[in-house]
């Protein structure tokens, strides 16, 4: 019998929805391993596996700052315990002045951020270990981006009216020849907005590790196979399965939101832009 334990199984549970005995058998398939055991769930078909495996029940939020011009940009997330919390102004100038510190600072990562000194003789990790203390809960800061290389833009969305934004999207693009401030803005937050909505995990396929790719194609073999697809059709279904991987997780390779007859590639260059880079927060995600 496989070694692993009833938190284990709880833990496959939470990260996959799957029922009690599926989640044993999924662990004794794979000798205990948690991540080989949602391979294995995903490859027998269980639903959304891979869409439950981020889910957290943290809050707080997302806050922005775009210079003006929109020549840089910030997304900082920062998260408590309840959205009680999350909601009061105290929390939301901790979040803005955190924002504000690395918009004048730009560090390197997140360690660097709070080790930084926000005020005098204070650094950025003393500074949330006070909001902990004044706010009577977890105050946590393990995440921001900073896009200063090209036209920078956010998108900011609240998943409930009486709650800050909890997503966040920031991008940069490269505006070429496009010199007209509203066209930038308009197709900038057209793809925010997408991006808020769809959240792609990479740019392009080109940004697609390795052995991400070699991963589907397994899974997708094995999926194929334990449907009893004929095995002359398999280089197919396994190539069709993995473009539909791309489509779904690298962003230019997405139907665009507002016309998915394009995709975002397109879109983008009918606009006469590229896009550099973007971030995507979601609380606790």
């Amino acid at each position: 019998m496989a070694n692993y334990t009833a938190a284990d199984v709880k833990k496959l549970r939470e990260l996959t929805g799957a029922g009690m005995m599926d989640c044993k058998k999924a662990l004794d398939e794979a000798e205990g391993d948690v991540d080989k055991a949602v391979e294995f769930l995903r490859v027998k078909g269980q639903k959304g596996v891979a869409k439950r495996e981020s889910r957290t029940a943290s809050n707080g939020a997302v806050v922005a700052r775009i210079a003006d011009g929109n020549t840089s940009g910030v997304l900082v997330e920062l998260k408590c315990e309840t959205d009680f919390v999350a909601k009061g102004d105290k929390f939301t100038v901790v979040a803005d002045a955190i924002a504000l510190h690395v918009d004048n600072t730009d560090p390197a990562d997140t360690p660097t951020l709070l080790a930084s000194e926000i005020e005098s003789g204070k650094t950025v990790q003393a500074y949330v270990d006070e909001a902990n203390a004044t706010l009577g809960e977890k105050i946590v800061l393990d995440r921001f981006a900073k896009f200063s290389d090209g036209y920078v833009a956010t998108y900011l969305h609240r998943t409930s009216p009486d709650l800050p934004p909890q997503v966040g999207v920031l991008v940069e693009l490269d505006a070429g020849s496009v010199s007209d401030d509203a066209a930038k803005a308009g197709i900038a937050k057209d793809v925010a907005q997408h991006i808020a909505a769809f959240s792609p995990k990479f740019l392009s396929r080109d940004d697609v590790p390795a052995e991400t790719v070699a991963s589907e194609r397994r899974i997708a073999e094995e999926t194929a196979r334990e449907e009893g697809k004929p095995e002359q059709a398999l280089p197919k279904i396994v190539e069709g399965r993995v473009n539909g991987f791309y489509k779904e997780n690298c962003l230019l390779d997405q139907p665009f939101a507002k016309d998915n007859k394009k995709s975002v590639a397109k879109v983008l260059e009918e606009a006469g832009v590229s896009l550099k880079q973007f971030a995507r927060f979601r609380v606790g995600a």
